[in-house]
């Protein structure tokens, strides 16, 4: 059954079905060769959806919109541009820090790489070459589900179960997150000096630098706000969703004024067709798990696993060459979804750390939406700065190696993913 199942899914997909409709095609196939009942399948994908911390998801994703909307992106670039300065390479190190603090507010890739593109695109296309300027704003955006509040970390913890907590995966990505924006900046400053690109920006002046901080500091008391509650346990992640939808309404509304409730509807609609995605996917998913579960696959799985290495470091460097080919042809969302289940578990068993190997996990299927064929960062940031996926993916390629760099140092020295979770409690 197991075969069947994953034959015919990799062989719709290849055909161009949308990943969720192959799974659930998938899964019917693998009741008629189970000899299972198929009304089964409803209840189960019905089940997987009926969840209160996944109603974090679309609330997260409805106040990225509204804060996107409200002009949180153009305080963010006036802040950086204000400390960063006339230096060369400053356009391209003010577009990281704007992708770092936007990933405070939004949690997802392909909202910031929309935002980021449509703002920063012209400038920085004036400024440098087309390519570099869209590799830049790729690498920006793909903060975003890194640094907390995340969308995969808490499609992550859900599918995990009770031994990984969504504060612990949000602190988790603090301090690789910020090794990450800085590795960023300083191969964005050294590509633009090696290439004799001039200087950009004003002088740094520390009084408007002082001005725009007090501008954006209501901004900054979002994140503060809502996952400074979610880890001091105030309230839950979907509690603290709903708070950030109601905070962002009120600096869209009140403080930039730039948010009308005309724009609402519209807002409203995008954040539930990205969000019904993710839970057509988490169903049709669920579906499958369902009937691999029945197959005993993740026995199987746990046994060949087990056969190859007990070594720790060993099973995580072969997870990431795993998650590294996955992340290549498959969806994150959905390769969160079916391979959680079956290696999570392996990780317990050999002793590593849950919020290691998950905060791991989610790095290698971030890294993923920025490798051909199926990046989606890529082809949002192409969709609209109007590169060809050629040039992105080669000047997006010493980006990717840093990304993979950090990976590997964050497996060898636990203590850059662990130290300021378990610090605070996790």
């Amino acid at each position: 059954m197991t075969t069947l199942i994953m034959s015919a899914f990799f062989v719709l997909a290849l055909l161009g079905m949308p990943i969720a409709f192959a799974l659930g095609l998938a899964a019917l196939l693998g009741t008629w060769q189970g000899n299972i009942d198929w009304t089964m399948l409803p209840q189960r994908m019905m089940h997987s959806v009926n969840s209160f911390p996944l109603m974090s998801i679309p609330f997260f994703m409805l106040a990225g919109e509204l804060m996107i909307k409200a002009g949180i992106v153009e305080r963010l670039i006036a802040l950086a541009n204000a400390f960063v300065g006339n230096v060369r390479g400053g356009l391209a190190q003010v577009t990281m820090l704007s992708g770092a603090g936007l990933a405070t507010v939004s949690g997802a890739a392909v909202s910031d790489a929309s935002a980021l593109s449509t703002i920063m695109g012209p400038s920085l296309s004036k400024a440098y070459d087309k390519p570099f300027a869209a590799a830049i704003i790729a690498a920006a955006a793909n903060l975003g589900p890194i640094i907390p509040p995340s969308a995969a970390m808490i499609v992550y913890a859900f599918m995990a179960g009770s031994s990984v907590s969504v504060g612990g995966l949000f602190m988790a990505g603090v301090v690789p997150g910020l090794i990450i924006t800085g590795c960023f900046m300083a191969l964005s400053r050294w590509t633009v000096i090696r290439r004799g690109w001039a200087a950009t920006g004003e002088p740094f002046s520390a009084a408007r630098a002082f001005g725009e901080l007090r501008r954006s500091a209501v901004v900054f008391m979002m994140p503060v706000v809502v996952i400074g509650g979610i880890v001091g346990g105030a309230f839950t992640a979907t509690e603290g969703s709903a708070i950030a939808v109601v905070y962002a309404l009120l600096i869209g509304l009140f403080i930039t004024r730039r948010l009308r409730l005309r724009d609402l509807p519209d807002l409203i609609v995008r954040a539930a067709i990205t969000s019904a995605m993710v839970g057509a996917l988490i169903a049709f998913s669920s579906a499958v798990t369902f009937l691999l579960t029945v197959d005993l696959l993740p026995q199987k799985v746990s046994e060949l696993v087990l056969s190859i290495t007990r070594d720790p470091l060993a099973f995580m460097a072969l997870v990431a060459v795993m998650l590294f080919v996955v992340g290549m042809f498959l969806e994150s969302n959905a390769a969160y979804i079916m391979l959680v289940p079956l290696l999570h578990p392996i990780a317990l068993q050999l002793g590593i750390d849950p919020l290691h190997f998950g905060f791991l996990f989610v790095l290698n299927l971030v890294i993923g939406m920025l490798t051909p064929p199926v990046g989606v960062v890529l082809f949002v940031v192409c969709g609209i700065t109007k590169v060809s996926m050629r040039e992105l993916v080669i000047a997006v390629g010493p980006y990717i190696g840093l990304m993979y760099a950090v990976l590997v140092a964050c497996m060898l020295y636990p203590p850059l993913v662990t130290w300021l979770p378990r610090t605070m409690g996790y």
